[in-house]
């Protein structure tokens, strides 16, 4: 993968994350119920930043496995 490709993708995740994990997305999820014996905005806080992290895990991990080809 380019240098400039894993940038633009690693902005996209970023860019991403700022929208998921901002107030407007989150205030849907702000109920009070429990999944799992979770609140159910906890719940997709850490499903959203685990999201965000095999995401930026991909793109890095991409851009890497392309060098040693």
């Amino acid at each position: 993968m380019k240098e400039g490709l894993k940038k633009q993708y690693l902005w996209a995740v970023f860019f991403l994350g700022m929208f998921l994990l901002n107030y407007p997305v989150l205030s849907i999820y702000d109920i009070p119920e429990v999944w799992f014996g979770i609140p159910v905005l906890y719940f997709f806080v850490f499903a959203f930043w685990m999201l965000l992290i095999v995401l930026t895990f991909w793109a890095v991990r991409k851009s890497e496995r392309d060098k040693h080809v």
